[in-house]
This record gives C-alpha cells, structure tokens and sequence, in this order.
C-alpha cells in the first residue's frame, strides 16, 4: 500500500491561496477519483476540489475556516497496489498536464477519455486535444468505471451513494448541512428547479439574514478598549480580503478627482413606460446608462484605459473596445461582474447580460473570466435610496460612473417651475488619464443622453 498526497491544485487567475469551507469526506473514508473532497473559498468564487486519486483518505491536511496556500499538502490518500492512487490519466501515454485546462466542465477528446477524468477545476483538470481546442459533448463513462467509482454528481456522504440535487453552489451545501436539512427534498426554485439559499432558509422557517456570516462570541466576550460585549467577529478572508485588497490599492494608487451632473431623466422613464405598455420588454435604467456610457467612451477613450507602470515609468494604455463591468451586491459581498465587448450589445441585450451576471454572482457561480477584465465600471447605487456618492475606482481601471436614485424635485423647463424626474450622476476618475475638460465633457455627454435618450438611441 503506498501513500499519496494530494496539493491544493493551482486555482487559475492568479490566485494563490483558498479558504476551507468545509471537508466533504472524513479521515478513513474510502473515495474514488473526481470524487469532491473539500469546498475551498477563493477570492473569485466558492468551488469544490475534486480528488484526482482513489484509495482510503488517511490524513485531512487543514481546518475549516484556515487558509490553505495553492501547492501546499491538501489530504493525503492511501492507495492498494492495484494503482487506484494514481491521479487519472497520470501516466497514461499521451495525456496532458492537469493544468492545461482553464474552465470546469470542458470536455474530454475522445482519445484520451480513457486516461482522464473529465473533472476539472480552473488550472487543473484533464487532457485537451492535441490541437488546443475543445469540443463539447457528453462524457461517455464505461460501465464498469460507473460501477467501480461514484460519479461526479453523487454526494460524497456516508452510506449508499444517492443522485446530487442540483444547487446553485456548494455554499448551499454547506448552509444545508449546517442546518440539518436533507437537500434532497427540497424543492428548487431557480431555473430549471435549481435550489437555492432562500429554499434551504425557507426550509428551516429562516430569513436571508439567519445564516451566520462569522465566528459568534458569546457576553463574557469583552473588547478591552471599548469595554462592550463582542456581537460577532469575522476573519477578513476569501472574496472579502480580495474586496477590502482592491479598494485599498485604489485608495493608495490613484489620485482620483469627482465630477458630478444632475439629470432630468423624466423622458427616459416615459419611454420606458411606453415601452412595456406596448408589450415590449424595456431595459433597466443601468441598461440604459450603460449604453450612453459606452458610446460617452467612443468619444472620450481617455476614460477607457489604465495606467501600467514598468521599470521605464509609467504608461496610459487605452483599449479599443470596452469591458464594462457593474457593481453587483451579493450575498458573499460586493462583486464587479464584467461584461466583455460590451461595445457590440444594444440597450436590450445590455439589459439581459446585466440581469443573468447578476443572478449569477448573487448563486455564487460567475467565472473568474466573468469578475476580471473590465476597463470602466458603472454603479447603480440608487436602487439602496443614496441621493448620491463618491464611488471608488476600481483599481486598475481610470474611472467608474456612479448614478443615485431618481426623486421628484423642482425643474426649470423652458423658463417655468416644473416637477420633473431627476437624479445624480457621479463620475470618479485617475487625474493622472485626463484632465477636468475630458472627464466633464464625457460625464455631460452621458447626462444628455439619459435626458433625451430617444434623440440619443437614434445616433448610436
């Protein structure tokens, strides 16, 4: 019998450590490959590791809750001498490194669906085509693989194997454990009857906010400055290091100047009114925004770019083309969505992608090609009652375009007192990209736009 151990595989994007959120075998337990053996918290997304060895677990290398660093011992197995610990497709002929593949799910070539296991983690998983591209079709497992070993969706739980529900995220695994609820009988009400947080909450008769976010302390916990009780503390860890990271480099980094505009936008919800009176789906106000932004930077890229430093100073970098990102409230904290080329969507189909990233980032499950990239980001903080703000850069992009709620107030129109629609518009920007003249002129063009959009639409 001969002992192997398994390291926390690299996890892509350029991440080098994850948070153990929860062990899902024990010490002892007998698993097989692509087995899930651990859910660990990045600061991209919660993902389950799937073990690349069978054979009987002998040492669990961690704690829930400690951070574990990429390449650093993760469980160790003891395998027989039938070489049921060898790591799928290790030392088949002609397989591929683990690492060669990026995105979960990506199907195995045919001639090599014998020597991988077809599961596969950001930065590690099975083989690709000789010629780097891959194609998408359904895995076909050999009968007697299916006998020998669990298959990916079965729950590595004691006891007879049973079919896995489909979840938005192993964290509602974890919450349904935690909570003592058999998974298995609820009933999914997300798309296509995925479960989700709220049905294993409702299950247990909580509220969104019943599900621990830390380590509670109990009244004789006592903070020696302040001389109170400690409610709750919470390690600044995973997805919340990686927020509290950014915001900070920006604040160090960028020498940020804000401009502000206010905007009558009584016209833009007439038409949205007379849109869906007419039957027709009509895009959000961020949808909208967006699309005014997006032509604002056609006219002013200054805006859409980035400053790269190198040994030689430091130089503006403008892109043709723009990533957009958004800023999203999760319940795992504030994420960035990024929608790519978005230079190429119109109002609607701004509308759509903004709608299934953030439902995506809200189940846990956007990709790290989904959270990076982005080259200016908009934030809708109107929709929590802010008149207003000053948003931060999101480092390392030149500026974000912020838009407050929208209120009744006084408005001068053609020389007469009026109520009209009215909101704020905040546009943050790295003084080092442009000056006052390029930031107000874009940030006016916008707030055009969103006064006269039909005027606007026309010429995009």
């Amino acid at each position: 019998m001969s002992m192997t151990t398994f390291n926390l595989p690299d996890l892509g994007e350029g991440l080098t450590e994850a948070v153990l959120l929860s062990w899902l075998v024990a010490e002892g337990d007998t698993i097989a490959v692509d087995q899930p053996i651990a859910e660990v918290e990045t600061a991209k997304s919660a993902i389950e590791v799937p073990s690349p060895y069978a054979g009987v677990v002998q040492t669990l290398h961690g704690e829930v809750g400690e951070t574990l660093e990429v390449d650093k011992p993760l469980i160790t197995v003891a395998a027989g001498n039938d070489g049921a610990g060898s790591p799928a497709g290790e030392d088949a002929p002609g397989a591929l490194s683990y690492r060669e593949e990026e995105r979960a799910g990506t199907a195995v070539p045919e001639e090599n669906q014998s020597q991988g296991s077809g599961n596969v983690l950001i930065g590690y998983g099975t083989s690709e085509s000789a010629n780097g591209r891959r194609r998408r079709r359904k895995r076909q497992v050999p009968a007697s693989a299916a006998q020998a070993a669990p298959a990916k969706t079965l729950l590595a739980t004691p006891g007879a194997p049973a079919q896995a529900p489909r979840v938005s995220s192993p964290l509602v695994r974890k919450l349904a454990r935690e909570q003592g609820v058999e998974i298995s009988s609820l009933t999914g009400t997300g798309p296509s009857g995925l479960i989700m947080r709220s049905d294993v909450l409702a299950a247990v008769g909580g509220a969104e906010g019943t599900q621990p976010a830390g380590t509670a302390s109990s009244a004789a916990d006592t903070d020696s400055v302040t001389g109170l009780a400690i409610r709750e503390q919470t390690p600044v860890t995973g997805i919340r290091k990686a927020i509290a990271t950014k915001l900070s480099q920006s604040r160090r980094e960028i020498p940020e100047a804000t401009v502000w505009q206010d905007a009558d936008v009584t016209q833009l919800l007439d038409m949205r009114a007379q849109l869906k009176g007419s039957g027709q789906e009509a895009p959000s106000v961020l949808a909208f925004l967006s699309r005014f932004v997006i032509a604002g930077l056609q006219k002013h890229p200054e805006l859409n770019a980035r400053i790269d430093s190198t040994e030689g100073g430091e130089t503006i970098t403008q892109f043709e083309g723009v990533n957009l990102g958004f800023a999203a409230q999760t319940p795992k904290g504030l994420m960035v969505p990024v929608l790519r080329h978005a230079e190429q969507y119109s109002a609607r189909a701004l509308h759509a992608e903004i709608r299934r990233l953030a439902e995506a980032g809200r189940a846990g499950s956007l990709s790290g090609k989904e959270l990076t990239g982005g080259t200016f980001t908009v934030n809708n903080y109107g929709v929590f009652g802010s008149d207003g703000a000053t948003p931060i850069i999101n480092h390392p992009e030149a500026a974000i375009l912020g838009i407050g709620r929208i209120m009744d107030r006084p408005w001068a129109v053609n020389g007469e007192l009026a109520v009209r629609k009215v909101t704020t518009l905040t546009l943050a920007f790295d003084h080092r990209v442009c000056d006052g003249g390029a930031a107000g002129g874009f940030l006016n063009y916008v707030a055009t736009c969103m006064e006269n959009p039909a005027t606007a639409l026309a010429d995009l």
